[in-house]
């Protein structure tokens, strides 16, 4: 039953992996297309003043953060430190469990 158990939980986890990182893909293919289409209209409508760079940087900065969390290059995003956390969390839970025993 424990093997069974574990096998279940790799595969829940391998799952939220792949999922975040298809996450991370369409906000990628969402950036580049909306900007893509930002600077055709910015130099169309108005070429003298190139607002394009606002709305490119705001959410590149947040593409690029987005990228460090999924692909783990962060040290604030860190997966280890996150995994540490859960077990802390969890044990406290199960001390406080056995001292109300």
């Amino acid at each position: 039953m424990e093997n069974q158990y574990t096998e279940e939980e790799r595969y829940y986890k391998a799952k939220k992996r792949v999922e975040e990182i298809k996450g991370f893909y369409g906000n990628l293919i969402s950036f580049i297309v909306v900007n893509c289409f930002l600077i055709a209209l910015n130099l169309v409508t108005s070429p003298q003043y190139l607002w394009f760079f606002w709305p490119l940087f705001g959410w590149g900065l947040g593409v690029f953060f987005h990228g460090m969390k999924v692909f783990n290059y962060s040290p604030f995003f860190n997966r280890e430190w996150e995994e540490r956390k859960i077990k802390e969390f969890m044990e406290k839970e199960e001390q406080t469990k056995k001292t109300w025993e």
